[in-house]
């Protein structure tokens, strides 16, 4: 498995082909951020499932990307450290004329969706200094 987004997450499978990706996903309910969001009664940020949708299409790409647009995301029901077995996340994305990749994204347990995204992700330029 690998662990992405500072340990919440570690992917157990990911498979990719024609712009479509599907990753099975546990969250690590000993993660140190959990334990500040929220303390007694950890839930998952909604940033680091936003997070999570980029590092697995990343992974999926070979190549870094940054948020470019989010057109729409929604948080519709909240991920409880230890009360899924394994999520699902599944991505669509199309590459566009002006280098961006127009996503989209869901992430749902056994019993309901619990975030979708839309937007786009484009490919991160080199700075000089």
């Amino acid at each position: 498995m690998t662990e992405i987004n500072n340990g919440i997450f570690s992917i157990k499978n990911l498979t990719h082909s024609d712009g479509n990706v599907n990753a099975g996903v546990v969250v690590n309910e000993n993660s140190d951020i959990l334990k500040g969001h929220f303390p007694g009664q950890p839930v998952v940020p909604g940033a680091c499932m936003l997070q999570l949708v980029k590092d697995v299409l990343e992974q999926a790409v070979a190549h870094k990307l940054r948020l470019k647009k989010a057109d729409n995301i929604k948080f519709m029901s909240m991920i409880v450290p230890g009360g899924q077995s394994e999520l699902q996340l599944i991505i669509y994305y199309k590459f566009a004329e002006d280098g961006a990749n127009a996503v989209q994204a869901s992430l749902r347990s056994e019993e309901a969706i619990c975030f979708k995204f839309q937007g786009s992700f484009e490919a991160e330029k080199l700075t000089k200094f």
